[in-house]
Order: C-alpha cells, then sequence, then structure tokens
C-alpha cells in the first residue's frame, strides 16, 4: 500500500532529460529536418495525462533549456513549448477521449502551428532561410505519437503516476 502511494515525479523529469538528449543528439545534416520533435511529444503526453504536474511552467523552463542547449534566442523555444502546452491543455478533455490515431492528427496541426511560429521567429531573427522543411519534424512527431503515448502511458500506469 505504502508503495502505491509513491510519488514518481522523477519519472517525469527522468524523460524530459532523455527528451532533451534526443533533442540535441548528432544526426546527418540531411536529416536534421527529420528530426522528431522530441520534448514537445513529451511534454504533450504528460500535459495531457497529469495537468496538475505538467503544465506551462514545465513547458517554459524546458523551452528555456532547450535554448541554451540549441544556442538559440533565448525564449524562442520556450514560446514554442509553452503554447504546444496551451494547445494541448485547452484540447485537453476532447483529446483524451480521442483513439490515438485521432490524437495523432491533432498533435500533426498543433505541432504544424508550433513549427510555423518557430519558422516565422527563425526568419524575423535572420537564424535560418525560411523554408517548409520544417514542417517535416511535426509529420514525424505525429507518425511517433502512438508509439511513444503507449509506451509513457503504459509506464505511468505501472508507477502509479497521477
Amino acid at each position: 500500500m505504502a508503495k502505491s502511494r509513491r510519488n514518481h515525479a522523477w519519472v517525469i523529469w527522468l524523460t524530459f532529460a532523455i527528451g532533451l538528449l534526443l533533442s540535441v543528439s548528432p544526426m546527418p545534416q540531411f536529416l536534421e529536418v527529420f528530426r522528431p520533435m522530441w520534448l514537445a511529444m513529451l511534454v504533450s503526453f504528460w500535459t495531457l495525462n497529469v495537468p496538475n504536474r505538467v503544465g506551462m511552467t514545465t513547458a517554459f523552463v524546458l523551452g528555456l533549456a532547450e535554448d541554451v542547449l540549441y544556442g538559440t534566442l533565448l525564449g524562442q523555444n520556450a514560446l514554442i513549448l509553452t503554447l504546444i502546452t496551451f494547445l494541448v491543455l485547452s484540447l485537453q478533455q476532447r483529446l483524451r477521449m480521442f483513439p490515438l490515431w485521432q490524437q495523432s492528427l491533432v498533435v500533426l496541426v498543433i505541432f504544424g502551428i508550433a513549427q510555423l511560429v518557430q519558422l516565422w521567429l527563425s526568419a524575423l531573427t535572420g537564424n535560418r532561410l525560411p523554408t517548409l522543411a520544417l514542417v517535416w519534424s511535426a509529420v514525424i512527431s505525429a507518425l511517433l505519437w502512438p508509439w511513444i503515448s503507449f509506451a509513457l502511458r503504459d509506464l505511468r500506469r505501472r508507477l502509479h503516476i497521477h
């Protein structure tokens, strides 16, 4: 009984650390546009399933960490992750009822909007030439969503994370 009452919040932060590592892991340059939005997927999953633990503040802090790791303009990824979290929180009740394939479509739209904002911010700061190839990472992330969601849901149930 005491084991079921344990607080396993460290598991959530461990998944975020793994997501940050996957976000900066080396890839060939031509595959870089296909890199999944690991941290966005993890923040979306935990926001969707345990909104009392993961929310806008967590997304903002993780976005700042991502800005530091990427060396981008401070606050750029924080804004993107906060936008994603806001959209997931506003659609939370509906998303939880959807099957995984429909959740993937909604995730595609949310991540696509976030990538378009990222593209706009990159064009404003002059860091990158504007190209819609950036949207490929949203497509890859939406395709990975059922697998990530299934694995994390199983982990959440086994460890009784509420």
